[in-house]
């Protein structure tokens, strides 16, 4: 009989060769069973000519299990090629797909391969650390945004003089500024260089009236109040109503010097970024602008501006009409123009109804990646909802990773996106993407039980192991293939979502109705170190919003949006990411290394890492009971009596990093497991005769 769980393939380079294969070449495809099990191995290969067998020869023989392998020619169209095997013995016929061994011919699951899809190496399994700027360190007072400097969205701006004073829940937040700017980030990236950080995703730095910028005013420079005031001539006039032209404002985020200065501090910053080996990558807000964008001008800021036309809001002759959709030509237009979600304040810009927008936002997304500004990627905000149709908008983003690739080859592009991302993620579009549905919110219910707003607590998912893989392997198998898996940003928390923290509390509920106290209470750190593991474990680029890794929490925005408490970090929290961050990026399995789910009993979570060298062994309970358990760690290919290290430890009481060895006995791991614990053990088989000192002397050197 057939042992099946030895049967193992997917598409890292143990098991395909190349990984990002080219039109019309050849790959080689490798299948992995248990010794002497299999009396034929065949490979299905299916493209739009039609479907071909390939009988598979043997490879050779490792440990316990044999290695087999075909080859098979890529179509020179291009066209996606979808794959499964078909396994026989004297007892049986076996089928393996993405969901892994079945009795049936796959359906749903198979193996896809999409030819000329490559993404950048360095992001592959990258650390990435998401900054919300005004909120991480305020490095230049001089650049503040003063209270009642310019009025927006019915009201004045607020200079917010209490660091740690909690973001406003009554809508206020947009007009409220602390000063976190570029400078400060410049200031702490050596933090950061320390932490293990490798890429920094910014939020918007453009020119904007809000503290959020996402309502972009100007896509061609960096605001100010992030980057330099060198010039501030102009004098506080009038009560700061938007009746009030003539202030402070206009002077500042207009002034060519200030803009000048600002352009040349963020090229400043990429460079101090790069000479740390850190990539940066920034927020591309091209579906909406804002109000006060000099297009739309609705506020009138740049109608006396020198150097400026006519906004479509001030004139109907402006040479931006066509970047908006009006809902009647009777003008004055009176806010009757397309908004997203409805916002006056986001005007949705008309892609369709203007090829000069088109070309002026293509050559941004140039722009900011060349030099002398030479940013790494950008992240594309609401993405999905570009343009007036579904066509155009793939139309665009084809055009715009073209674009942004022959300005910089190297560069990455991930999208926000809720739902489905198939039809975006075929090598032609977009790299990646946030990865809410297959690492946030999964990860989230399985240890929290919460809904990543925590609008909501659903009891029955917390600790469901069953349910978080089902989930996993849909949305994983809907979405990605491997060169978009590995770069997918895997975050735990972010600007739009609750901090992880706050949910381990199962408080349902936002700071407008709770108070932003209620997010702090009754939060369990072991669960966070739980999820610390699980994110510097599981494929893709793991992310942290910033902050969280020295123990901020809030409610969903604007209360996740908290300053960075420097001073005044949680210690033990910022070590244990440190410590995870070293096992991740010193694990090449843990950067472009496989995913096997590892059978367990008692409602806990294993899986493992591995490729042909090394091995993660990743161990979850999610309850509060200590239990015993063995692991069946067969699936990773490794031998099966073998010893390996454990190199971390969290649970209830806290967390330990010595090393210390267990045995691998017949294929299983027998041990105890303490309440909310996460347990990182390794293999390795270059250093298997003196592996704690190789692992003492290469992770724990932080």
């Amino acid at each position: 009989m057939i042992r099946r769980n030895r049967l193992f393939h997917d598409m890292t380079l143990d098991y395909l060769q190349p990984t990002e294969p080219k039109s019309g070449s050849k790959v080689f495809v490798y299948f992995r069973v248990g010794k002497g099990d299999a009396k034929k191995i065949i490979l299905i290969w299916e493209t739009a000519g039609g479907n071909s067998e390939h009988p598979m020869k043997f490879y050779q023989t490792e440990d316990e299990y044999d290695y087999y392998i075909s080859s098979c020619k890529v179509p020179s169209s291009g066209e996606i090629v979808s794959y499964y095997f078909r396994i026989e013995t004297k007892e049986e016929i076996l089928y393996y797909d993405f969901s892994a061994v079945s009795t049936c011919v796959p359906d749903k699951y198979k193996f896809r391969l999409i030819p000329d899809f490559s993404t950048p190496d360095w992001a592959k399994g990258a650390v990435m650390y998401q900054i919300f700027v005004d909120r991480f360190r305020n490095g230049d007072p001089d650049n503040d945004v003063l209270t009642g400097e310019y009025h927006y969205v019915e009201g004045k701006s607020i200079q917010v003089s209490n660091w740690r004073q909690a973001p406003a829940a009554n809508g206020e937040d947009i007009r409220e500024f602390y000063g976190g700017d570029l400078q400060g980030v410049i200031e702490k990236m050596d933090y950061l260089k320390e932490l293990g950080i490798e890429v920094i995703y910014f939020n918007p730095l453009f020119v904007s009236p809000s503290s959020h910028k996402y309502d972009i005013q100007d896509y061609d420079h960096i605001d100010p109040h992030f980057g330099k005031i060198v010039s501030d001539n102009g004098e506080l006039l009038g009560d700061g109503t938007d009746n009030s032209k003539a202030t402070r404002y206009i002077d500042r985020v207009s002034n060519p010097r200030n803009l000048e200065a600002s352009d040349e501090l963020f090229a400043k910053t990429v460079e101090e970024a790069h000479k740390r080996g850190i990539r940066v990558i920034l927020d591309g807000v091209f579906n909406h602008c804002g109000s006060f964008n000099k297009w739309l001008d609705k506020e009138r800021i740049y109608e006396n501006a020198i150097g400026y036309d006519k906004g479509a809001y001030v004139s109907k002759d402006s040479p931006y009409h066509g970047y908006f959709s009006f809902k009647t030509d009777n003008w004055p237009y009176n806010g009757d123009y397309d908004g997203w979600w409805g916002y006056d304040t986001l005007p949705k810009l008309n892609y369709e109804g203007s090829k000069e927008l088109e070309e002026y936002i293509l050559r941004i997304g140039k722009k900011w990646v060349s030099p002398p500004y030479n940013a790494d990627g950008w992240r594309l905000d609401v993405a999905a909802d570009l343009g007036h149709s579904e066509s155009y908008n793939h139309s665009f983003w084809k055009k715009f990773r073209k674009a942004v690739k022959e300005a910089n080859p190297d560069a990455l592009i991930l999208a926000e996106n809720y739902g489905s991302s198939r039809h975006w993620l075929m090598g032609d579009e977009w790299d990646s993407v946030m990865n809410y549905d297959a690492f946030m919110e999964p990860v989230t219910y399985f240890l929290t039980g919460m809904e990543k707003h925590s609008d909501e607590f659903h009891e029955e998912l917390l600790g469901n192991v069953d349910a978080f893989w089902d989930s996993m392997l849909k949305e994983t198998s809907e979405n990605f293939v491997n060169p978009s898996l590995f770069v997918a940003m895997n975050e735990l928390s972010n600007h739009d979502h609750s901090r992880f923290l706050t949910r381990t509390n199962h408080v349902a509920g936002r700071s407008s109705i709770l108070g932003s106290r209620a997010a702090d209470e009754g939060v369990n750190y072991a669960v966070m170190r739980q999820a610390v593991v699980m994110q510097m474990t599981w494929p893709g680029a793991p992310t942290l919003y910033y902050g969280d890794e020295a123990g901020v929490c809030g409610f969903t925005d604007p209360d996740n949006r908290r300053t960075y408490p420097w001073g005044l970090e949680n210690r033990d929290l910022l070590d244990f990411h440190k410590k995870m961050i070293t096992i991740h990026k010193m694990s090449t399995e843990l950067r472009t290394g496989s995913l096997i789910r590892l059978q367990t009993e008692n409602n806990i979570l294993a899986y493992g890492r591995f490729n042909r060298t090394s091995a993660t062994i990743v161990v979850i309970n999610p309850t509060p009971y200590e239990t015993i358990c063995e692991i069946n760690v067969e699936g990773l290919g490794i031998p099966l009596e073998a010893k390996v290290l454990r190199i971390m430890e969290s649970t209830s009481k806290g967390y330990k990093t010595e090393p210390f060895n267990y045995l691998i006995k017949d294929g299983k791991i027998v041990r105890v497991y303490g309440a909310y614990s996460a347990v990182v053990m390794q293999y390795n088989r270059i250093s298997e005769i003196n592996e704690e000192a190789f692992w003492a002397t290469n992770f724990f050197r932080i």
